[in-house]
């Protein structure tokens, strides 16, 4: 089958899953909200207006106004930024590194597996939560410290994966024939056993990013994430958590509705690419 007929038959698989095509419009419109904050955001960022105050959602503030009366749906706007920023970077590097160290160990095996595995096996054992706190505490809070931390203690389950992948596809007939024609172990790792495992890799990629953003929202919510003027969705409801049962209430719903559409959105999404992947589907 051609490269051109598998593309059209994976994008017709996932044109069915309605649920991931649906959440794929979701997440391109939290995307294009966010990162077009500047140009679409009805005021500007960190806009306060203290006579105002907090009040609750109208139509000159649709998601109402915080404590300082800066707008809702501006902040959690920009807000979005960091969150989905450090989430998309977060999934990349850790997919990266998950890959390239699972690849190499289920391809030579032996020594290099071990200890490959070995690392991954210690890595998992670490609270990540604490690691993460002490050494956000230790480099700071900045969004690439952060970044690199969820990253470093993020690619082993892809390195699991990968490697798994690996040992079943190195063994097939196409393998063999690639070594005996004299190609290098390096060509026969990217162009002939990766792209076979592209859709494994995608969908725990999708997975990192829901993962990502949800552990830093919590670490935000901690008081261990990005801190002010910097903000992110955890950022606000760690702001907002006090407020709780009072009538400014609406100031922990937005985010929280945001953080629940962007996650169930990349889940979605992962659904429908292991599907569209998936050769044993129904056509």
């Amino acid at each position: 089958m051609s490269d051109r007929r598998q593309w059209s038959l994976f994008l017709r698989r996932f044109l069915r899953h309605r649920m991931a095509v649906l959440s794929l419009l979701v997440l391109a419109l939290l995307l294009i909200g966010c990162f077009g904050a500047e140009l679409l955001a009805p005021y500007e960022k960190n806009q306060q207006d203290l006579v105002l105050g907090p009040v609750g959602p109208s139509s000159a503030h649709w998601f109402g106004t915080d404590e300082l009366g800066r707008d809702g749906l501006t902040e959690m706007m920009f807000a979005g930024q960091i969150s989905l920023r450090i989430g998309l970077a977060v999934a990349f590097i850790a997919t990266v590194v998950g890959t390239l160290l699972g690849a190499l160990a289920g391809y030579f095996g032996k020594l290099s597996d071990q200890l490959l595995m070995r690392l991954t096996d210690l890595f998992l054992m670490l609270p990540a939560i604490a690691i993460l706190a002490i050494a956000i505490k230790k480099f700071g809070n900045s969004s690439t410290t952060i970044v690199l931390g969820l990253a470093g203690l993020g690619w082993m389950y892809i390195a699991r994966v990968v490697r798994g992948q690996v040992l079943s596809i190195k063994e097939k007939e196409f393998v063999d024939a690639a070594r005996v024609s004299g190609a290098s172990n390096s060509r026969i790792i990217t162009r002939h056993i990766l792209p076979n495992i592209v859709g494994p890799i995608l969908v725990n990629a999708t997975l990192g990013v829901a993962a990502a953003i949800v552990t830093e929202s919590t670490l935000s919510f901690l008081g261990f994430g990005v801190q002010p003027p910097t903000t992110s969705w955890g950022r606000m409801l760690s702001d907002a958590r006090g407020t709780v049962g009072t009538k400014k209430a609406y100031l922990i719903y937005f985010p929280s509705l945001a953080l629940l559409l962007s996650v169930l959105s990349v889940n979605f999404i992962g659904d429908g690419l292991r599907d569209a992947f998936d050769p044993r589907s129904k056509r």
